[in-house]
């Protein structure tokens, strides 16, 4: 949290059009001070004089790649102390001095990745980049292999897309969802395994007995519950001892109006809240924190839990 002298203190860096140009472009991708000149058409001086300043106040940084040094935003003081001012100031920017910025952006960018390998011209930013046959989806499907899952049971589970993933390395997969259209959806999918099973039933009130399953999964389902407390109490009961509750959910915000076209019934969830609502549920919360950012506005926020019940 920002107290009075260093909020000030960050307004006024903003308030310069120069360095909220700079921040703009950096938060798109690394650049070079050659390359930010170019792009604004200001003095290598006068840019290099702004990154100091935003340096200073921890809200760039800097590394060496070959005889090149690349300015970026600060990803860990950007989500703490910039994101809610950030996120209103995206939302409603829109300047022909800005768009033109990234443009240029865009073509430096695309010059300078056919001046060099395919691995220089990412480095620091491979998360975001494509390369053949190397996704999220491949990823996840390679580390899937180190689990022993047994059974299974995937919460508000949408089509099967996690119990396709999850079922090779479970012993059973249980889908449950409160729609039959989806359940349909996913006995269609997985209709040719066999360990896989569905369904119709509510996060808030599970048909299950107590201590059922091994693995209980609760991945983006909390946007979808007026009462997500008794979603996680509801869960817990039906993991045996020794079992684990894993999720995922979105971080508080205040774009209801984005959320609204996908049938999220709240804003999202702050990370102490979701801490206390499982140790109140008696499990053990080893992990639960902000794990993952969006790319793209309004830069939604991620947190993941893990919990076990003793």
């Amino acid at each position: 949290m920002l107290d009075l002298a260093d909020s000030t203190q960050l307004l006024r860096l903003l308030a310069e059009p120069t360095r909220l140009r700079l921040l703009l472009l950096l938060i798109d991708q690394p650049m070079t001070v050659a390359e930010l000149t170019n792009v604004t058409q200001l003095t290598q001086s006068r840019v290099s004089s702004h990154l100091a300043r935003l340096r200073e106040a921890e809200l760039v940084q800097d590394r060496a790649v070959a005889n090149a040094r690349f300015y970026s935003v600060d990803v860990k003081r950007w989500h703490h102390d910039m994101r809610p001012l950030w996120g209103a100031l995206l939302d409603t920017l829109d300047d022909a001095v800005v768009h033109r910025d990234r443009e240029h952006a865009a073509a430096i960018v695309r010059q300078r990745t056919a001046r060099s390998s395919w691995v220089e011209s990412v480095a620091g930013s491979m998360e975001r980049q494509y390369s053949p046959g190397r996704t999220w989806e491949a990823m996840s499907r390679a580390l899937i292999e180190l689990l022993d899952l047994g059974d299974v049971i995937d919460i508000a589970s949408g089509d099967g897309v996690l119990a396709e993933l999850l079922c090779r390395r479970a012993r059973h997969v249980t889908c449950v969802d409160r729609s039959a259209a989806v359940i349909d959806a996913a006995r269609a999918r997985l209709s040719h395994q066999t360990n896989v099973g569905f369904r119709i039933g509510d996060m808030h009130a599970l048909p299950f007995d107590d201590a059922s399953f091994d693995q209980a999964f609760l991945l983006h389902a909390l946007s979808y519950s007026e009462t997500p407390e008794t979603a996680l109490t509801e869960a817990a009961r039906i993991v045996r001892p020794g079992g684990r509750l894993t999720l995922a959910t979105i971080g508080r915000h205040e774009h209801a109006s984005t959320v609204a076209a996908y049938d999220h019934v709240n804003l999202g969830f702050e990370v102490a809240q979701l801490t206390a609502w499982l140790e109140t549920a008696g499990l053990h919360v080893h992990d639960c924190a902000e794990r993952a950012r969006e790319p793209q506005p309004p830069y939604f926020r991620v947190i993941t839990a893990s919990a076990s019940k003793p």
